[in-house]
């Protein structure tokens, strides 16, 4: 009964955190209320996020004031072609003790040892740089000469990327974007939020935040999250929704055989049920539904769906595969959705 009412307390306090994040966020960014939402969703997930988009759309400007509203430690690592691993992890130096004369090795901690680190254009740096975050994303640790450092809790990647310039980028494995919760795209903002945006950036600011959730707060929203129940009729949409893009499966539809050539990986499955969760209990309810899981399928898979010659001679993207894949996976009849 205790336990009942501790998480109907902390589903209000989510709800009402939720009002008062966007508000103090809409101070500085102005549009890209779907953007925000879905970073929101996956700090309560405790899941990493790309923020896709053309400069200028405030991609870091986002993650910057989401880390001033809340209560975290925060880093920016500005990737650049010469950045080297130990630029990201940290090193070992050798420190003399002046009263002894003793010299030892010491570990002197790089920026990856923040609540949330903002990795900032990600994919100008080459791949063996990129992957010193492979660690730390996954296992919540990084290994520097053979000892394992813990970092902090919670622990966030927010990294930006700029899809047009192709010159001295350098691509994401997939093995590395599969990690990734969300690719969240960036869009030009409507006329009235352009002017907004003109009007308040052409004019002295003073913005002041308000600090709304601590690290402690957060990690009770990411165990209040995985609570929340999923029926096995969801969770076998989900899973079926990610298995119809795979074309080695023999029952998919004729379009998945044609245009893809590797499909959603197993992390879509349980990404696509976690994210149906949080959307769930941001807007204060305790189930999923089927719906949540469509609705945060483009973001979810995105990343994990790999198109051939074909789809992109047809001047096809993902979003577009994405929702034909909605619309030829039905709800399961058996149980509630």
């Amino acid at each position: 009964m205790t336990e009942t009412i501790r998480e109907d307390e902390l589903l209000n306090r989510l709800v009402s955190a939720r009002k008062q994040l966007l508000t103090e966020i809409r101070k500085a960014v102005i549009g890209q209320d779907e953007a925000v939402e879905q970073v929101l969703m996956s700090l309560l997930v405790g899941g990493h996020s790309i923020l896709t988009g053309v400069p200028g759309l405030a991609k870091t400007l986002l993650v910057k004031t989401i880390a001033n509203v809340l209560d975290l430690s925060f880093k920016r690592i500005q990737f650049t072609p010469d950045l080297m691993p130990a630029d990201i992890t940290g090193t070992e130096i050798i420190e003399e003790d002046r009263a002894t004369g003793h010299r030892a090795l010491q570990f002197i901690k790089g920026p990856v040892f923040a609540n949330m680190v903002l990795a900032d254009e990600i994919n100008r740096t080459p791949p063996k740089t990129q992957a010193a975050l492979l660690e730390a994303m996954q296992e919540g640790n990084v290994t520097v000469q053979g000892n394992t450092y813990q970092l902090p809790k919670p622990f966030y990647v927010l990294a930006t990327q700029n899809p047009i310039e192709m010159e001295g980028t350098y691509p994401l494995p997939e093995a590395q974007t599969d990690r990734f919760m969300f690719n969240i795209r960036v869009g030009y903002l409507s006329e009235a939020d352009e002017i907004k945006v003109v009007q308040a950036t052409t004019t002295p600011q003073n913005l002041q935040f308000e600090r709304l959730m601590s690290a402690d707060e957060i990690i009770a929203f990411q165990r209040l999250v995985r609570s929340i129940p999923a029926s096995e009729s969801v969770v076998r949409y989900a899973v079926n929704l990610a298995a119809t893009s795979r074309p080695v499966n023999g029952n998919v539809p004729d379009f998945v055989k044609k245009y893809i050539t590797w499909g959603a990986s197993l992390r879509a499955s349980q990404f696509l049920v976690l994210a149906g969760k949080a959307r769930a209990i941001m807007q204060g309810r305790y189930n999923v539904s089927c719906e949540d899981i469509r609705a945060m399928a483009a973001p979810v898979m995105r990343h994990r769906i790999l198109l051939n010659f074909q789809a992109e001679s047809e001047k096809l993207d993902t979003d577009q595969i994405i929702k034909r894949l909605i619309e030829s996976v039905p709800e399961p009849k058996s149980g509630l959705s």
